[in-house]
């Protein structure tokens, strides 16, 4: 069975360009409070990426409440405006459809929490230090 030639390629360039587009539009919106949601807009809500789909039906972005509190709240508010938040973004872009609204919490952060954590455990540092050094073996007992 032959494969499509982009099927593991990357988001292209008109994904890319869209999702950036409705990132600053959706910033906008919710940073002057367009929304008519008092819930919503009592919340500061970053919207750090938006992923487009290949047939720019679907566009999740990937959001987080400034300070990291009240996610599911915040959630909850976006999925509530769904449709608002749609014609609104979609008010000013050339697109033929306005794309589908997904929300999804930016766990980015935390990932990268936790990664500085595990370097920052002195274990992991003493390994890394090993392994730079050129001291470390390939069955990770240090040679002893």
């Amino acid at each position: 069975m032959a494969r499509h030639p982009r099927e593991n390629r990357g988001p292209s360039q008109r994904q890319l360009r869209v999702g950036e587009l409705i990132r600053r539009k959706l910033s906008e919106i919710l940073m002057r409070g367009e929304v008519h949601d008092e819930e919503l807009n009592s919340l500061m809500i970053t919207v750090n990426e938006v992923t487009v789909s290949a047939d720019l039906k679907i566009a999740t972005a990937w959001v987080l409440p400034l300070g990291g509190d009240r996610k599911e709240e915040a959630i909850a508010a976006l999925k509530r405006c769904k449709g608002q938040l749609r014609h609104l973004t979609g008010k000013d872009m050339t697109l033929r459809h306005s794309p589908d609204l997904r929300f999804r919490i930016d766990e980015t952060f935390d990932r990268m929490d936790a990664t500085r954590a595990l370097f920052a455990d002195e274990t992991v540092a003493r390994d890394v230090a090993a392994t730079d050094d050129g001291e470390g073996d390939a069955d990770g007992d240090g040679g002893e």
